[in-house]
């Protein structure tokens, strides 16, 4: 097949992969398409430019939930005999180690596939080039690279908790137009329109953890949970986070009275009051006591125990010195930002990103694959961050 014609269907396994998003972590999501040119003919949806395609899809699927099947054994399951002499698209290299599942790649062999399309190679220790090798070696066409930087952009947080060490870190926002997140004491409820809010619901449902600052903990004494529209069950229950140095954190806050029901991380620096630790696990949260000096020490010891806890994406509501510290350490991914349309003035009041801060505005960080929407009546705008 030409270049043109596997990139529209390197297209259609990405987009099949996203549909695992929220229920396959701390696994990548992965799709794909199984291809045959000598079966009567369906026209499939042109790519970006316009190319289009003549061919029938006989099989496809996508990895659905963390421990089920991978995308490469649903597309063969779908495709049944018809895939014997077909062409594969898949967004990440085929699995060749025995883990959850078996390996996929014995799965293809197996199934007679001739060619296999690929994304991008697996980083994973297990896999990292094992699974072309194993398809190679069994007589199968294999092209890599085929729409590689979409791929890389949809599993940045997986890709990144390999090769950073850390998850991928979301700081969401909403202000005013004059850039604040709360009035001069603290007043915040509420900035952003009951649409935008429901958003963010819909992202908390994707991430493992939801992460706050002590300050923001006492001042909107949040639930940080997952609440949907229509009382929809939530696709995964992130762990809620407070990063909390001082052991300050109210045992009458919402936080502390939900403890039990939904996970509670509770992250203190070494200088909390002796006490505070077993008391916080008598009433069902979980202490991590960072035992380092300085913030930014502590703040990197949290992304790192999150990582080896399997979180690959978090999201970051504030307040604005958690992520002016984050902001600082570049340890901050994207940003997802809501401007309100209102104004509330005050030198002393408070900006949704504190810290250091930048000194030369040429080296202000900027944002990369910008989104802007209207959501009620704020404007939501997204973006990868670039230092």
């Amino acid at each position: 097949m030409s270049t043109n014609v596997d990139q529209i269907y390197m297209r259609r396994a990405l987009k099949l992969a996203a549909n695992g998003q929220g229920l396959v972590e701390p696994n990548p999501m992965v799709g794909c398409v199984i291809v045959r040119e000598d079966i009567a003919a369906n026209k499939v949806e042109p790519d970006a430019d316009g190319n289009e395609a003549y061919a029938h899809i006989v099989g496809e699927g996508w990895h659905e939930r963390f421990g089920g099947p991978h995308a490469e054994v649903n597309a063969l399951t779908a495709a049944g005999e018809l895939a014997k002499g077909a062409t594969m698209y898949v967004t990440l290299e085929p699995c060749s180690h025995f883990g959850k599942t078996p390996p996929c790649a014995d799965a293809i062999i197996a199934s007679g596939v001739a060619r296999v399309v690929i994304a991008m190679e697996d980083p994973f220790p297990a896999v990292a080039g094992e699974g072309i090798k194993k398809l190679a070696e069994a007589g199968i066409s294999v092209t890599v690279g085929v729409l590689q930087n979409k791929a890389r952009e949809l599993n940045a947080p997986y890709l990144t908790r390999l090769e950073k060490k850390r998850p991928w870190v979301i700081g969401k926002w909403a202000m005013t137009l004059d850039g604040k997140i709360a009035t001069r004491i603290g007043s915040s409820y509420w900035i952003s329109s009951d649409e935008s809010r429901e958003r963010v619901h819909e992202w908390r449902e994707c991430v493992d953890a939801i992460v706050i600052g002590s300050r923001t903990a006492m001042e909107d004494d949040p639930k940080l949970t997952v609440r949907l529209p229509g009382g929809r069950e939530p696709k995964r229950v992130p762990t809620r986070v407070v990063f909390d140095s001082g052991g300050t954190l109210s045992v009458f806050s919402e936080l502390a009275l939900t403890a039990r029901d939904v996970p509670l991380l509770l992250v203190y620096g070494p200088d909390t009051p002796e006490g505070k630790k077993e008391f916080w696990e008598s009433k069902g949260a979980e202490v991590v006591v960072a035992d380092a000096p300085t913030y930014e020490q502590r703040m990197l010891i949290l992304m790192q125990t999150l990582a080896e806890r399997g979180m690959t994406n978090i999201l970051v509501e504030g307040g604005g010195e958690l992520l002016g510290h984050m902001f600082d350490l570049e340890l901050i991914d994207e940003v997802r930002v809501f401007v309100c349309p209102k104004i509330v003035g005050g030198r002393e009041a408070i900006v949704p990103v504190g810290g250091y801060g930048r000194e030369l505005m040429r080296k202000a960080a900027t944002l990369e694959n910008r989104k802007t929407e209207k959501i009620g009546s704020d404007i939501l705008i997204t973006g990868r961050v670039v230092y």
